[in-house]
């Protein structure tokens, strides 16, 4: 494929995002931007946020993750249903009874001013260095196959990309969201299918023959059962069940689909629907995976030195030209929901945490759409700048950098929620930015140390939990006798 054809792939995409954009916007207010006017459907919901989880991380580097972690990922992916259980069954009853358009407002009335924003400060810190790492991944894609050829330098793909969503998600908000994710997630699922049916053609196999010759392989291994191993499976089953936590439960981004729905029960059966969907297409991408590598072998292929550019390169350069369109419309499908997603909710956590704007009762409806336009122009501006920075210094599969950063970022926010959930403690409220700034640090130390002090044992996904619990126990210092700041 040349640089013009994937160019005019990528331009006609988005430009049926930009026909819904102009559907699903008229009439659009801050409200509607923010929370769809609460009528999104159930269903639509559901089916969006698979695009909206998976995003260009999971769709491009877990492919490539298959040869060093083998199907191992399934055992974070069945912890995912149970975090999901938690969502649906304590966490949306909460945010409905509640009647929140910010998910963290509700750590202001169970513990005060501090807590609220230490909690808003922590999802925008984690969502603008996750939305970064999977919009980098995409970003890059194109740069390699259109604008090196080109000649054009990385920051400004990256300015054309941040520009694209930043116009196709400024009027319209979650509204629009909702919808082109739907579209967004129908195109990587015929991207995945097509793409395991043109490896299985390639090597002149049936469907049946390669899952043989998959369950038969060495990338078919799920349960690590070597305490030290980062794959030991109990790491990952218990780590994969916070993750769905915190990076959905705990997540403005997707809990902000969820509470566009018309009523908890429909919530709730969107929840539960993802989650059977999600586990489904793991499966798929893993399988595609292990694929890759199998094909790579059949073929003589060096495996290229980033596990990330596996799929990209034997899609685009080894298996034709249908291959390669098939992959970009996948890849392209699967970047767009996490990057529109991200932006639009960095601009309402910011919006109503930081500036409240839901409170100024004083400032018109066209005042609150200006204000609220320069903070989603703004958060453009700062992705753009992270992306740049994380060209410059990755050096791994972006989906482990991505659980890394997550168990850092995220920890506080799982032990702010869990304290608040599971007593009924009230804290020194203008102490916690610091126990939220200190047990971060302290997991770093222990994860750079552990093989020393734990005798070989090294930490993987499950640094997350330890993080909550160093908050969980810091917060439990800092309580008061006096009971709970209000009723929640």
């Amino acid at each position: 494929m040349t640089p013009t054809i994937i160019l005019l792939c990528f331009l006609a995409y988005t430009a049926l995002l930009f026909v819904i954009t102009w559907l699903t916007s008229r009439k659009s207010t801050n409200r509607s931007f923010f929370l769809g006017i609460k009528a999104s459907p159930w269903f639509v919901v559901a089916y969006g946020m698979i695009g909206a989880s998976m995003s260009g991380v999971t769709f491009m580097s877990v492919p490539g993750w298959v040869g060093t972690a083998n199907f191992s990922y399934m055992m974070v992916v069945i912890g995912y249903v149970f975090g999901y259980l938690v969502i649906g069954n304590v966490l949306l009853p909460l945010y409905y009874k509640l009647n929140l358009t910010s998910i963290y407002s509700y750590l202001e009335t169970r513990f005060g001013f501090w807590s609220y924003k230490t909690g808003a400060f922590y999802f925008i810190l984690s969502r603008t260095i996750g939305a970064s790492f999977r919009m980098f991944l995409v970003v890059n894609v194109l740069q390699i196959f259109i604008f090196d050829a080109w000649n054009i330098p990385f920051f400004v793909t990256v300015l054309i990309f941040i520009v694209l969503i930043l116009l196709y998600t400024f009027k319209g908000g979650i509204k629009t969201i909702i919808w082109t994710d739907t579209i967004q997630t129908t195109f990587m699922l015929l991207s995945l299918v097509m793409s395991i049916y043109l490896i299985i053609d390639s090597m002149g196999l049936n469907l049946g023959e390669m899952i043989h010759k998959v369950y038969s392989s060495s990338y078919s291994n799920m349960i690590f059962t070597d305490w030290s191993d980062k794959r030991f499976f109990l790491k990952e089953l218990f780590s994969g069940a916070f993750i769905a936590i915190v990076m959905t439960g705990l997540d403005q981004e997707m809990m902000q689909k969820n509470l566009s729905c018309r009523s908890l029960r429909d919530a709730q059966k969107n929840m539960f629907t993802f989650t059977g969907i999600m586990v489904f297409v793991n499966l798929l991408i893993l399988f595609l995976g292990a694929s890759l590598y199998l094909f790579s072998s059949f073929q003589g292929i060096q495996l290229p030195a980033r596990t990330d550019d596996l799929f990209p390169v034997i899609a685009i350069t080894h298996l034709g030209p249908v291959a390669g369109l098939v992959f970009l419309i996948g890849l392209i499908s699967a970047a767009y929901p996490s990057a529109d997603g991200a932006l639009t909710s960095l601009t309402t956590s910011f919006s109503i945490d930081f500036l409240d704007m839901n409170k100024k009762t004083n400032l018109t409806e066209n005042e609150k759409k200006r204000i609220r336009q320069r903070v989603h122009i703004a958060f453009a501006v700062i992705l753009l700048l992270v992306i740049v920075l994380f060209r410059a210094i990755n050096d791994r599969a972006v989906i482990d950098k991505l659980f890394t950063v997550a168990g850092y970022t995220y920890g506080p926010l799982l032990g702010l929620f869990a304290f608040g959930l599971f007593t009924k403690f009230a804290v020194r409220d203008r102490w916690v930015p610091l126990i939220a700034l200190m047990s971060p640090v302290i997991c770093y130390i222990l994860s750079e140390y552990s093989v020393h002090i734990f005798h070989g044992y090294r930490f993987g996904f499950e640094l997350l939990i330890l993080n909550g619990l160093i908050t969980f126990v810091g917060l439990l210092i800092l309580r008061r006798k006096t009971g709970l700041k209000s009723k929640s």
